[in-house]
């Protein structure tokens, strides 16, 4: 089929650019849900974000309101705050927001103040989300700065990860 020596999935990380944007978006997704199962064994909320600028992860966070006593830690805000730090810059213009449940309105405004470029959740949110479930601030003609949205990315495998977690807690009480 091909002449190529190794298939593209052999390849190291720091080829991800060749990938195509749904291969890229389903690896970083995973990377998201492995710091959301981390956030799960804290007893925090399983929710895990990642932010990626041209290929490479540079902030990573997980839900930690509960541990940090800070009701604003969530995940998305905290993986803002280390790639910030990361690039010493406020805004993440170029970067890409990968989060493991689609954002509430405190964290969809974190994202457009930092200028990401593009959001890319899994499980969307009935309750509190803000980028199409219950309002989309993503798209308010008003706002100055407008994030494109991808949704769904595992979306099943989120989702699980969410209901999993309540369920067990649930159980407890």
């Amino acid at each position: 089929m091909s002449d190529l020596p190794c298939s593209i999935e052999a390849l190291p990380a720091e080829t991800l650019a060749l990938k195509s944007q749904d291969q890229q978006d389903h690896q970083f997704m995973l990377q998201a849900l492995q710091l959301a199962q981390q956030a799960a064994l804290a007893g925090e909320v399983p929710v895990g974000a990642i932010v990626v600028k041209d290929g490479a992860i540079i902030g990573r966070g997980g839900n930690a309101p509960i541990d940090s006593h800070d009701p604003t830690a969530h995940a998305e805000i905290n993986a803002i705050r280390q790639a910030a730090q990361q690039i010493g810059n406020y805004r993440l213009v170029g970067c890409t927001l990968y989060v493991t449940l689609e954002p509430c309105a405190m964290c969809a405004g974190a994202i457009q103040h930092a200028r990401i470029a593009r959001l890319v959740f899994g499980a969307s949110d009935p309750k509190t989300g803000a980028c199409g479930s219950v309002i989309n601030l993503m798209n308010e003609e008003k706002l100055n700065h407008h994030t494109k949205v991808t949704s769904g990315v595992l979306a099943t495998e989120c989702g699980h990860t969410l209901s999993t977690f309540f369920s067990a807690r649930r159980k407890k009480t």
